[in-house]
């Protein structure tokens, strides 16, 4: 996992929680890295995990609604990172119907070893969109996260619907239509 989804996930947690709590969740946790991370390096996703894991169990916040906030933070990450990526686009579905086809080719062109989810079309209308979500670290909530602010960043809005195709949440479907 990319380094810059450590030291954007901990800035957060430091802007939400404070400084204290960043500390405490490095300190619980077993990390390879130290908690020490820098944004283009690379770190195992179990790091991520274990984090997670103690900061909802400091914060009574569960993983899923942690992530759903996170994802929103990262988007303003994105906005100002990559303003030429959004520009691309005039309508909500149609960026987040081009996910895999060209949303992640951009981002393997900055970060050619990450390991990104897969979002099929499964179907798609001009306001609407079925996506199937696939991935081993079952952050759904974290794509969930990021497609409400993709409606909120072009003033639209949205009804997602997330169905666990597999309980453990590594294959989701996703419904999507705009209000």
């Amino acid at each position: 996992m990319k380094g810059i989804v450590f030291t954007e996930f901990l800035e957060l947690v430091e802007d939400k929680f404070g400084l204290e709590m960043v500390d405490n969740i490095i300190t619980s946790s077993t990390l390879e890295s130290g908690g020490i991370y820098t944004a283009v390096g690379t770190y195992s996703f179990s790091e991520m995990l274990q984090l997670l894991t103690h900061l909802s169990e400091n914060t009574g916040i569960s993983i899923d609604n942690l992530l759903l906030v996170y994802a929103e933070h990262f988007f303003s990450v994105i906005e100002n990172s990559y303003p030429g990526l959004l520009a691309t686009y005039n309508d909500p579905i149609e960026m987040i119907s081009s996910i895999e086809n060209h949303i992640h080719v951009e981002v393997r062109k900055i970060y050619p070893d990450a390991e990104l989810p897969t979002f099929e079309v499964v179907e798609k209308t001009e306001n609407s969109l079925v996506l199937i979500y696939t991935s081993s670290r079952a952050m759904h909530h974290f794509g969930l996260g990021l497609m409400n602010k993709t409606f909120a960043h072009f003033n639209a809005t949205a009804t997602i619907d997330l169905q666990k195709i597999k309980e453990d949440g590594t294959e989701v479907r996703f419904v999507i239509n705009k209000n």
